[in-house]
């Protein structure tokens, strides 16, 4: 394990700091210390643009503005308010969490990073930033823009970083006064490093590189969702002609939508449950 030395994690911090200062973004979600606000942008964030999450956040606010009215909420009006988002089974997942909030834990989202994990659609990741961003809890945690920051600050000449190799680095250098702070300018010094030096998270042994979204799958779901959110109850066949995609995978995608509660099947139409 690399060990810093207290000039090293002295000058790392001013030159993410500096950076922060002058080039910091402006996020809806950074405004805020709402657990649950924040714990919603998150779930916003995985796999989807910060440019997307800003647009449909205010959205989804104004639609479930806490835990009890997400457990209520209407499948349909659900799903709606999150399209054009993609991984559809996030909005599932998290109004499942919302819905364990309410019956277990008092409307309130607990501030335990074990307890966050065993909420549904929770992991590592979600529930450190969590910590970090709405308790200002000094733990540690990775996502992509950190990675990308320690991969180019502490491993220049190397191939193949794990992350059980940079997360020592980020508990030495972490700012324990002020997590929430620290983190926010990370993720800017990491976005910023994309635009100005490629990726250098192609250099991680965890990369993958995410498949086109264009005739995926993901599309394929996307356009029933859509099609069945925005209008009434239709056929397997209808579908097939309204989206344009290939019968066999319209026909597979809706067996799996109707296994995963997305729709179900009445008669010989798919529509989604009320």
């Amino acid at each position: 394990m690399k060990i810093l030395s207290p000039s090293t994690v002295h000058l790392f911090q001013k030159t993410v700091y500096d950076h922060y200062r002058t080039h910091g973004r402006d996020l809806p979600w950074r405004r805020t210390k709402n657990p649950y606000r924040i714990l919603v942008s998150e779930v916003m964030l995985q796999q989807t643009q910060v440019e997307r999450v800003i647009e449909k956040y205010p959205k989804f606010l104004a639609a479930f503005p806490d835990f009890p009215s997400l457990a209520r909420a209407p499948l349909p009006q659900l799903l709606s308010l999150w399209q054009g988002m993609g991984y559809n089974r996030r909005a599932l997942m998290l109004r499942k969490l919302a819905q364990k909030v309410v019956s277990e834990h008092r409307e309130k989202l607990p501030s335990d990073p074990e307890i966050l994990i065993g909420l549904p659609g929770i992991g590592p990741y979600t529930a450190g930033a969590v910590m970090a961003f709405a308790f200002n809890k000094p733990v540690v945690f990775l996502d992509t823009n950190i990675r990308r920051v320690y991969i180019g600050e502490f491993f220049a000449d190397r191939e193949k970083i794990r992350d059980g190799e940079i997360a020592p680095l980020v508990r030495q250098t972490l700012d324990a006064q002020n997590p929430r702070r620290w983190y926010n300018a990370l993720m800017d010094y990491g976005a910023m490093l994309k635009r100005a030096q490629g990726n250098p998270n192609r250099r991680s042994a965890h990369y993958t590189r995410q498949s086109p979204f264009e005739n995926s799958n993901r599309q394929v779901r996307g356009m029933i969702l859509k099609l069945l959110v925005t209008g009434s109850p239709l056929t397997a066949a209808r579908i097939v002609k309204e989206t344009g995609a290939d019968a066999a995978r319209v026909k597979k995608n809706l067996v799996d939508l109707e296994k995963e509660a997305f729709i179900e099947k009445k008669g010989r139409r798919y529509m989604i449950p009320s």
